[in-house]
């Protein structure tokens, strides 16, 4: 086929071609639009390009507008009702209160910081002035109290070992279960029974045989982290094995017919056509997964005083200041956010190894 020279285009045709070559980027541009919650770009971006405003317009009313007046509708609200709600710690927050101590918390992790990083001077100083007296150099750890950001990157580290070690037990006895009708036997009664099992539950246990067998001290993790994620992993592997299980299993049956003909061996079997076939519904247990654990960690962070977010909230509920109710709500606010973008994360991910349009 002749490619068509732009030159040879008319003036009208030529708009039109790059029209057209504009919008084929834009419809490339939708699917990461979509994976990060910002699908309203779209027809802004097609209403700008002149792809008919009006039609448009309805979308980005319908993706945009509708949204931000229920956020408002719910900001209102809750300005308007919260202060009418008594507490023993005074009345619910409004909007205005949260807002005033995020900013509060965010100025204390800068003072927080700025305290590390002087305290830090100050030892590499005495260790210089040691060294010059040919002493040894000591090592002091800062024992300050973690910022509200660092309690956030606390439990993020501890959802995410925990979900790692739950997809690396999950998915191969979900695959096992998928392919063998004895193994999916076998496996079944183990997952109704601790399936509704909760962490709160769990948590007692998993602290006493971390303790038992975690004697050490200097060790690469501390015992409250372990317990966190091990707590996790307990909580949060079910989704992605039942998902993974069901979707190895409803592979085609001609798929199934083919692997038998070329006799492939299991790992070829597994690698070339179980888990491309089954990759949108492990997907979607992995998403479900990171959102359960995130929801679990939380608890047990906050029933075993562990570090993180769920220990920040029990402390300001412990404390009782006239701000404590301010600083639960920034922290509820936080981990709804944060929930969201984990499973936009792994949206992301799936996009990228799948072909599901699944939202």
């Amino acid at each position: 086929m002749t490619a068509i020279d732009p030159d040879c285009l008319t003036p009208e045709a030529a708009r039109e071609a790059r029209k057209e070559r504009l919008f084929t980027k834009i419809n490339a541009a939708d699917k990461w639009f979509q994976v990060l919650g910002l699908s309203w770009l779209t027809p802004v971006l097609k209403a700008a390009a002149g792809d008919n405003p009006k039609a448009q317009a309805g979308e980005i009313w319908r993706l945009l507008g509708v949204p931000m007046l229920a956020i408002l509708a719910f900001l209102t609200l809750g300005g308007t009702l919260a202060p009418t709600v008594q507490t023993s710690l005074g009345a619910i927050p409004g909007p205005s209160q949260v807002w005033e101590q995020a900013i509060a918390l965010h100025e204390d992790a800068q003072a927080k910081a700025e305290s590390r990083v002087k305290f830090e001077a100050q030892v590499a100083s005495l260790n210089e002035r040691r060294v010059e007296q040919g002493r040894e150099p000591v090592e002091r750890a800062y024992t300050g109290a973690p910022s509200y950001y660092q309690q956030i990157w606390t439990s993020l580290k501890t959802v995410f070992f925990g979900f790692l070690i739950a997809s690396a037990i999950a998915i191969p006895l979900g695959i096992a279960a998928g392919l063998s009708p004895t193994a999916n036997a076998a496996l079944n009664p183990i997952i109704q029974i601790f399936k509704p099992v909760s962490p709160l539950a769990w948590l007692p246990i998993v602290t006493m045989v971390v303790s038992a067998v975690y004697v050490t001290n200097d060790g690469l993790f501390a015992k409250s982290f372990l317990n966190s994620a091990i707590t996790v992993t307990l909580c949060s592997l079910w989704p992605t094995l039942i998902n993974t299980s069901l979707g190895v299993s409803s592979i085609d049956k001609d798929l199934v017919n083919v692997s038998k003909v070329l006799k492939m061996n299991t790992w070829t079997k597994i690698t070339k056509l179980v888990l491309p076939s089954a990759l949108p519904l492990i997907f979607t247990g992995l998403r479900l997964s990171l959102g359960v654990g995130w929801m679990v960690l939380i608890a047990a962070e906050m029933l075993a005083q562990n570090p993180g977010l769920g220990k920040f909230v029990w402390d300001e509920f412990q404390n009782g200041s006239s701000q404590s109710l301010a600083r639960i709500m920034v922290a509820v606010f936080t981990i709804g956010i944060i929930g969201f973008l984990l499973d936009r994360l792994m949206y992301a991910i799936q996009s990228l190894f799948t072909f599901s349009n699944h939202r």
